[in-house]
């Protein structure tokens, strides 16, 4: 049901777009947001997009520099990232939920995808 990707191996400063492909049902009546889980730690929200992309809610740590956004023509969601640091290091997940505020409290809707890595060399 969740394919991401666009993941790779970049240098502090750089910049990747990530992909996330929802099925079609999934993606016409839920918002959207973007997670991340690094080693050893638990996995955290990053970004939330509503339905029809009027409202935005990202973490602390990415506001800024993150951009998350959808479109539903394609049932997709993306992430671009720019100014990467080593901390953004991570497996990046997308999921679904009912709301953006319901995404950052991961009440996920969908089976977790196996996720795209992120590394941020220093």
């Amino acid at each position: 049901q969740l394919v991401e990707s666009g993941g790779g191996l970049v240098q502090t400063g750089g910049s990747l777009r990530l992909s996330c492909v929802v099925s079609e049902r999934a993606f016409s009546i839920y918002a959207a947001g973007w997670f991340r889980q690094a080693p050893g730690k638990e996995r955290e929200f990053v970004a939330a997009i509503s339905l029809y992309g009027s409202h935005l809610l990202y973490a602390d740590s990415v506001k800024g520099r993150f951009t998350i956004s959808r479109d539903n023509a394609k049932n997709s969601v993306y992430l671009q990232m720019n100014n990467l640091t080593p901390e953004d290091t991570a497996v990046y997940y997308c999921n679904v939920a009912m709301d953006i505020n319901q995404v950052s409290r991961r009440n996920i809707r969908a089976t977790w995808g196996q996720g795209t890595q992120v590394t941020v060399s220093s």
